[in-house]
């Protein structure tokens, strides 16, 4: 395998996913070092078992904040999300067992399915309000008026925040995850704003939870407790902040891709389209297809093996789950979309102890938006030129021009 390929550089992933670099990856060489000019480099782990297996390893391979963190660059240098070390405490997604855990336990109460069917009307009553606005249109701007509409709708309304206040979650979502993107993130200085003026806000709703509690993920976080301890309002911050990023970039870049895969496969967007029994089964298949999140990282706390490739305590190992999920030897004819598909799970949310707790929602949301979608709009397909984000973290899409008609 050449290395004159850098996995790492932002700009490999500006026309998609480099699926031609990984398939390689997989077949030549799947524990593949990837040096850094930045940094020490780092191990590329591209098949589904040797992500399935490092991922239930927490002990050997640690996700914790100590250790580095959850993403690629070192979060005790830059921070949880690129925005500074100083600025917030862990979130649980950079946590490892016991901690992990504890921290767990008080946001899984929020995502539990008596808790999805209750507000799986109210999110019905959205996508049709969404797509209502639409009226007789033609053509559409598909990310801002409809995909990113939903989930940082929904997103509101669990955190209980006025819908009017939207908008600064989206912005806030956007330049937290977009390190690399510099529309997206334009300065130090907007984003230290950016940080201050979300601080301001979890902590106004902090305030408003204390003193008035209600059924919101907001009232959880400040009124339980983690053996007899009340979350402190670092750590609350943190939470916040992945409460916003994955509550939004994950359904949103779901939806965004799902019609560009569809329309890419039209005899299975046709099939669904007649059948909404097969929409369960799609949401699943959209979020493998898409590998919304590329990748995580986790680092090794003591000297191993993997595939005879030596692995030395403090080497930074990446997991590229939009690899694992095109995985042959997994998937049969991993290329080809199939709204019926029914082999292994996919690795779009995680497995293991980081497995997704939004994971219900996301799919949930993206069982209604389809079946709602295509109903009206049966041949929907991009018209112009799409405007990816510039990351290797998320395959985020910024700009996607839809004829709906």
């Amino acid at each position: 395998m050449s290395d004159d390929i850098d996995l790492k550089s932002p700009d490999l992933y500006l026309g998609g996913a480099p699926h031609d670099v990984f398939t390689r990856l997989r077949r030549e060489d799947p524990v593949h070092w990837n040096p850094e000019a930045d940094g020490r480099g780092f191990w590329a782990i591209t098949k589904y078992d040797d992500i399935v297996a490092i991922s239930k390893n927490p002990r050997l391979f640690s996700s914790a904040r100590e250790h580095g963190g959850h993403r690629m660059f070192d979060e005790n240098v830059v921070g949880v999300a690129g925005v500074g070390a100083e600025a917030t405490d862990a979130p649980m997604i950079s946590m490892d067992p016991p901690e992990h855990n504890r921290y767990r336990r008080l946001v899984s109460p929020g995502f539990t399915t008596p808790r999805l069917q209750l507000i799986e009307t109210r999110i019905r009553e959205r996508v049709c309000t969404i797509l209502d606005r639409l009226g007789e249109r033609k053509e559409c701007e598909f990310v801002s008026e409809v995909a990113a509409e939903l989930p940082i709708q929904v997103l509101a309304e669990l955190i209980d925040a006025p819908q009017e206040d939207r908008g600064k979650l989206f912005d806030w979502s956007n330049a937290m995850i977009a390190e690399d993107d510099p529309e997206l993130r334009k300065s130090p200085e907007a984003t230290a704003a950016d940080v201050r003026s979300m601080a301001e806000f979890a902590s106004r709703l902090w305030d408003e939870r204390l003193a008035k509690p209600g059924n919101d993920l907001i009232s959880m976080l400040v009124h339980s407790r983690i053996e007899g301890e009340v979350m402190s309002k670092e750590r609350y911050l943190g939470t916040f902040i992945l409460l916003i990023a994955a509550g939004n970039e994950t359904t949103r870049n779901s939806i965004s891709g799902g019609l560009i895969t569809l329309a890419a496969f039209p005899d299975e967007r046709r099939k669904l389209a007649e059948n909404p029994a097969l929409l369960e089964s799609a949401a699943a298949e959209i979020v493998r297809y898409v590998s919304p999140i590329l990748h995580m990282r986790r680092t090794a706390t003591a000297d191993t093996e993997l595939r005879g490739k030596p692995i030395r305590a403090g080497d930074k190992v990446i997991l590229w789950y939009v690899s694992a999920n095109r995985d042959e030897d997994v998937f049969s004819d991993p290329f080809r979309f199939d709204v019926t598909r029914g082999e292994p799970g996919h690795l779009g949310f995680g497995i293991g102890q980081h497995y997704c707790l939004g994971a219900r929602l996301a799919e949930l949301q993206l069982r209604i938006f389809f079946g709602e979608f295509l109903r009206r709009y049966p041949d929907a397909e991009p018209c112009g030129p799409i405007r990816r984000m510039r990351s290797n973290f998320v395959a985020g899409i910024k700009e996607m021009p839809v004829r709906l008609r």
